[in-house]
């Protein structure tokens, strides 16, 4: 449950200005005027906020709710720019295109590939194998996340894939985030980028239809929300 306890606004406007700037390549001080526009005045710094403090729970909610997935996966990380340096958001979707999960990780070794594929194993369930790159770390955390799933009585591994050619589906969802973050140039602050980040991920699960939610509060008229 998201909680909106100590909000200014109602919860209805705070999602819809939310949506708008993950969704759209839009700055803040853009969406300022949007939502002006609509009879609610907010200043940019608080949408700042709103995202930074929101994005994060919403994510983490439609992480649980989304459909079911295909058990072949593809995994992959693409750079993101975080107070002029790069980090690395590790991502990985079914062989359909299905969004499986998201994380950003200040490093890109065996730990944070490990913890990955863990969090996707948590939500999703137990795949039959997964396509990754040539990455000596990601080929590490399979192995270490098959010798804990031998120790907890599991009879069959995890296949690991490694053909590049295998990886373009996720690589070309890579565009959709990355055209959305381009006009951002970069992040001043890794807890918001991941937060933001996350955000980006929702909207392209619900561009995707992979979550099934009410649209009202998308259509915003005067101030109120609109079904």
């Amino acid at each position: 449950m998201i909680s909106f306890k100590g909000a200014q606004y109602p919860k209805d406007v705070i999602l819809f200005a939310v949506f708008f700037y993950v969704r759209y390549g839009v700055s803040y001080r853009d969406l300022e005027e949007i939502m002006a526009e609509r009879g609610v005045s907010v200043d940019h710094t608080t949408l700042n906020r709103w995202v930074t403090r929101y994005s994060g729970a919403i994510a983490e909610a439609a992480r649980r709710r989304k459909g079911s997935c295909d058990r072949s996966w593809r995994m992959d990380e693409t750079y993101i720019k975080v107070k002029g340096a790069w980090v690395y958001l590790y991502r990985a979707v079914d062989k359909h295109g299905k969004t499986l999960d998201f994380m950003l990780s200040r490093r890109r070794n065996k730990p944070a590939a490990t913890k990955f594929f863990a969090r996707m194993l948590e939500v999703n369930g137990l795949p039959r194998k997964i396509v990754i790159d040539k990455s000596g770390a990601n080929t590490a955390g399979i192995k270490a996340i098959n010798k804990m799933l031998k120790g907890f009585g599991c009879p069959i591994p995890i296949e690991m894939v490694r053909r590049k050619y295998l990886n373009n589906i996720v690589e070309q969802d890579h565009r959709f985030i990355k055209r959305r973050t381009r006009p951002m140039l970069g992040f001043k602050a890794f807890d918001s980028a991941a937060a933001t980040l996350a955000g980006i991920e929702v909207a392209n699960m619900i561009r995707k239809e992979q979550l099934v939610v009410s649209r009202s509060w998308w259509k915003f008229e005067g101030g109120v929300i609109s079904g």
